[in-house]
């Protein structure tokens, strides 16, 4: 079994099971040693999954089971829909998780047989959207926000200000609002209480606290 696939197998067999299972209950399953399947675990985990280990009695490596959707049917016209909505909005920065959006997009292409993705993207690609792009913002700061926005916790940003001198906060995002070109973060300093607005594409650096 190739790697690739190996990694989706145990995957697929950790989520289906409902308590840990050791390294060498892995190792033995799919047929490697306990040195590769501790660098297929690494693998997952480089990879957001939300994998962790248990102690005790039924503990051993185990995930979140809350970390993906159960199966969702769609059509072929209604991802079709989906794909060429959420391109536009990926291509017009309208939000700020464009690597979650982009990798969700690949799941449900991949999803589709070959003579769908054919017919149904490229008449899908005579479809035009206007718009005014969002002001773009650095990657790393996008994925900090995005992690802190959907773990609620604290973020510490160093930014731009109107004078184009730098300053640095620690904040919380309590909203984002997309507007036109702007994307703005309303977030409350967690060491003063301020409330604020904040343009994310004047954020030079963000890391999650």
């Amino acid at each position: 079994m190739r790697r690739q696939a190996r990694l989706f197998a145990i995957t697929e067999f950790l989520r289906a099971r409902k308590t840990g299972v050791t390294a060498s209950v892995l190792a033995e399953r799919f047929h490697v040693t306990l040195r590769t399947i501790y660098r297929d675990l690494d693998l997952l985990r480089s990879a957001d999954l939300p994998l962790h280990s248990e102690q005790g009695r039924g503990g051993g490596y185990a995930l979140d089971k809350h970390y993906s959707l159960p199966p969702i049917n769609l059509s072929a016209r209604e991802a079709a829909v989906m794909i060429a909505v959420c391109n536009h909005a990926v291509q017009m920065r309208l939000v700020p998780f464009a690597e979650s959006l982009g990798q969700s997009l690949e799941k449900i292409r991949g999803a589709l047989s070959a003579s769908t993705q054919r017919e149904l993207l490229s008449l899908m690609n005579e479809l035009k959207f206007v718009g005014v792009p969002a002001a773009n913002s650095l990657p790393p700061v996008r994925k900090a926000v995005e992690e802190a926005w959907f773990s609620q916790r604290a973020l510490r940003v160093r930014y731009l200000k109107t004078d184009n001198n730098e300053s640095a906060r620690d904040v919380k995002i309590e909203s984002i609002l997309m507007e036109r070109s702007l994307t703005l973060l309303s977030c409350v300093d967690i060491n003063t209480g301020e409330k604020r607005q904040y343009r994310l594409d004047r954020f030079i650096s963000a890391s999650v606290l």
